[in-house]
């Protein structure tokens, strides 16, 4: 298992760095057959209106599934203690509902490639674009857009329904349950 370290607006000394290979260790022990890479960012947010300042997100590469934990509290330690915890719950989740699943469904492992260099002919992004992501997109379930949102820790997830192979968007709405964002007529009006 792979294991990289982040941090923003803070040094990662030794002690740290042990602390959250002990902590993170600990948490993806039972998983390790599963885990293929762990990044974990620490951060310090440089406002002191912000009370819960530390923050340790980590992000698990599981078999072609990623699966995120961010914790924030007034202390480093203890929001690398939280994640830790908050990251096994998930992965002991993870590993229930694939055990869990009928044998007649197959399973698909995304393997990583190298991106491609962008073509000459690739839209330009405007400069308010910060970063850019690329993953892969294997067709999947309503329900397993579901678990996979639950898994990222995020408020949303996008991915190709298999059903209508379009690109959906999968959200948690205010209120409690998900709201779902498919295309309309594939962009097509009718006259």
């Amino acid at each position: 298992m792979k294991l990289v370290i982040h941090g923003k607006n803070i040094d990662v000394t030794e002690a740290i760095r042990e602390y959250v290979e002990q902590k993170i260790a600990k948490a993806v022990s039972h998983f390790q057959a599963l885990t293929t890479e762990v990044d974990v960012h620490l951060s310090v947010a440089r406002n002191p209106r912000i009370a819960l300042s530390q923050a340790a997100e980590v992000t698990v590469y599981a078999n072609g599934t990623t699966i995120r934990a961010e914790e924030k509290s007034e202390n480093l330690y203890a929001s690398i203690d939280l994640v830790a915890d908050k990251l096994a719950r998930k992965l002991r989740k993870f590993k229930e509902r694939k055990t869990s699943r009928t044998p007649d469904k197959t399973a698909m492992v995304v393997v990583e490639q190298p991106l491609a260099p962008p073509s000459p002919s690739a839209p330009e992004l405007p400069a308010q674009v910060i970063r850019n992501k690329y993953f892969s997109m294997p067709p999947m379930s309503v329900d397993e857009a579901v678990e996979q949102l639950e898994l990222v820790d995020h408020d949303f997830f996008v991915f190709r329904n298999g059903a209508t192979g379009e690109i959906n968007v999968i959200y948690e709405r205010n209120h409690g349950g998900y709201g779902l964002i498919q295309p309309h007529n594939n962009g097509h009006h009718k006259g």
